[in-house]
């Protein structure tokens, strides 16, 4: 038997939602910066091995988290994962120069850090429109670079423990939405919760389908009680009015029958009888029946 499955335009991605492997790649990176944020693992071999860790999983799995994200059209998330990726690459540079006896210079580092917490900061508000979860997310990045501008202005040591704490914070903020986003879809329930957004955002006019679904739970009902026998108007109206109220149902009606999914039987210009065509019953069982979802 052939199925004719409709097509309605629904976007495709071209990779799986990748962003869940840049945020356990991060916390994996702040996992082996934590123990150095705290005076754990100062020697060569410790700082050479957390930056193989910073190289492989913050800078290699955020990259191409990065750029799956951006295949994907997702500008916010391709925007921060790429550019935090390169990041922890630097990460990478700096533990291996110091780790041979060489330290970066304190001037350029500086300079960068003031400019990614400008830039962090623009980011973080953006982020604030999609969760407040992602936005204390973002909040902890801005942090992390503040707490690293003042250590780099002032010379003091009063900011090594707020780094450490946010390097611990980061990362496990960014394991809490993986597991959101792996763990949720996969369970059907909420495990780990995403709280909505920061900020308030002014919702679009939407497209008003109740008059339409209820002509389609009309006439559904009735195929499903006598087949393809028809209607008459008066009988679709009557039910109609009693889902959605007093409302003209005449222009919705000529465009179905335009799109093929009702029958009419006209006596010149008046509506007399209706009934859903089979192209109709497939188009209502795929829209609220969800029938080709296994």
């Amino acid at each position: 038997m052939l199925i004719n499955k409709i097509d309605f335009g629904k976007k495709h991605e071209v990779f799986a939602e990748p962003t869940p492997l840049g945020l356990i790649g991060l916390a994996l990176g702040c996992a082996a910066l934590t123990p150095i944020a705290f005076g754990y693992g100062l020697t060569p071999m410790g700082l050479k091995t957390a930056a193989m860790f910073c190289l492989l999983f913050g800078g290699g799995c955020q990259f191409l988290a990065g750029v799956m994200n951006f295949a994907n059209k997702n500008l916010f998330g391709g925007t921060v994962l790429t550019a935090f990726s390169f990041n922890w690459v630097l990460n990478w540079w700096s533990l291996s120069q110091v780790a041979s006896g060489a330290i970066p210079d304190h001037t350029i580092l500086l300079a960068t850090d003031v400019v990614s917490l400008v830039l962090f900061l623009v980011i973080t508000y953006g982020f604030g429109f999609f969760s407040k979860l992602l936005f204390y997310f973002l909040l902890d990045i801005d942090l992390l670079y503040a707490a690293k501008i003042v250590k780099a202005v002032t010379h003091t040591k009063s900011m090594d423990l707020p780094i450490a704490l946010l390097t611990v914070g980061l990362g496990l903020i960014a394991l809490w939405i993986a597991f959101a986003s792996l763990i949720n879809p996969t369970s059907g329930r909420t495990v780990f919760a995403i709280p909505g957004p920061m900020f308030a955002v002014k919702k679009k006019q939407a497209f008003d389908w109740s008059l339409r679904n209820a002509m389609f739970e009309v006439l559904f009902k009735h195929w499903t009680e006598v087949a393809f026998k028809s209607m008459t108007f008066e009988e679709l109206k009557e039910g109609v009015q009693k889902k959605v109220g007093e409302r003209n149902i005449l222009p919705d009606l000529a465009y179905l029958m335009e799109l093929g999914a009702v029958v009419v039987t006209t006596e010149g210009e008046r509506v007399v009888n209706v009934r859903l065509s089979a192209q109709g019953i497939d188009l209502y069982e795929q829209i609220a029946l969800r029938k080709y979802e296994f």
